[in-house]
């Protein structure tokens, strides 16, 4: 976590060096801990991303200087984009799905970004598609891409997957992360397996994602409440690398809003669906490892925690299941 022992210069210095956390319901004997995105300055894991990509993408000549960046996005990454793009120079414009957070979309107005409504019914691809056609209609204008953009995964290869194995001392045994994009537990999940092979490596997913078709297990498409994890569409999620995956786990609505709810009365976590549902996955990975089903290097599993949950409180995300508009 960012030390502030000096005075810094740009809020752009404060992302990253989050704090790594043990979660206290787990298995004797093998440790959780998770990552807590939240901390950083526009409070999610896509803050990250937003300062790799655009700065990536300036030296390289992909972004001219004083352009526009358009971006499809469900709220966090837009954040991100938009936290870096004014620090940076740089015009930002988001195309969001109706259904997604208001308070997101309001945050992502009071930075300075464009926002574009697209039919809930459209899904992403719908937003991806606007997305590009505006592109083509500005000058100066690049679609960043997060669900295609190999400097999304980079950008944890380089920060995220560093930081994890600095703060274990190298005694990582499982990785596990939910997926929208994928970007994060792929450049973590790369990361880890240089520095051990045999790391196991879990996806996480909402049951009614399709991720796990990508491993070639059977999965049955419907809706979900979890937010910001999981796909519909499969062709849109090419940052996924099968080869560097053992297991995708898809978690049910229910146990995920369960999870969110005992993490803020237990453990003073206030994390929203995707972080419930990322320690579901965690604690069943590591009880895999006490009972000796997994054979990891190390007993120990670490998993991200990517936003807050008072982005979602005007959906309900503390009231009763039936109440929660995911």
């Amino acid at each position: 976590m960012t030390t502030h022992e000096r005075p810094l210069d740009s809020v752009l210095e404060t992302i990253g060096e989050t704090p790594l956390v043990r979660i206290h319901d787990a298995p004797a004997g093998v440790p959780v801990y998770a990552k807590l995105e939240s901390f950083n300055p526009g409070a999610s894991v896509k803050d990250r991303i937003g300062k790799y990509m655009l700065e990536r993408m300036l030296e390289r000549g992909d972004l001219a200087a004083g352009g526009t960046v358009v971006e499809p996005t469900a709220g966090n990454t837009g954040i991100g984009l938009a936290v870096a793009a004014e620090q940076l120079g740089v015009d930002a414009i988001f195309v969001v799905p109706e259904r997604f957070s208001v308070e997101k979309q309001q945050l992502m107005a009071a930075l300075g970004a464009e926002i574009i409504n697209t039919p809930t019914d459209d899904g992403m691809g719908g937003a991806i598609e606007r997305a590009h056609e505006l592109a083509e209609e500005l000058e100066d204008a690049v679609v960043p891409q997060q669900f295609a953009n190999p400097l999304n995964t980079e950008a944890h290869y380089e920060t995220t997957g560093p930081e994890i194995y600095e703060a274990l001392d190298g005694d990582v045994g499982a990785v596990v992360a939910g997926c929208g994009t994928a970007g994060t537990l792929m450049g973590i999940a790369r990361y880890a397996r240089e520095q051990d092979a045999e790391t196991y490596v879990a996806a996480v997913e909402p049951e009614g994602s399709l991720y796990g078709e990508f491993l070639g297990e059977e999965r049955e498409e419907g809706e979900y409440k979890i937010e910001g994890i999981g796909t519909h569409n499969t062709d849109t999620n090419e940052l996924f690398d099968p080869a560097l995956v053992d297991e995708v786990f898809a978690v049910p609505d229910r146990r995920a809003h369960e999870e969110l709810a005992r993490l803020a009365r237990e453990e003073g976590h206030l994390v929203a669906s995707s972080a419930g549902a990322a320690s579901v996955a965690a604690r069943h990975v590591a009880t895999k490892i006490a009972d000796g089903e997994i054979d990891a290097p190390y007993e120990s599993v670490v998993t991200v925690f990517p936003d807050s949950s008072e982005r979602y409180l005007s959906k309900g995300i503390y009231r009763s299941f039936e109440e929660w508009d995911g």
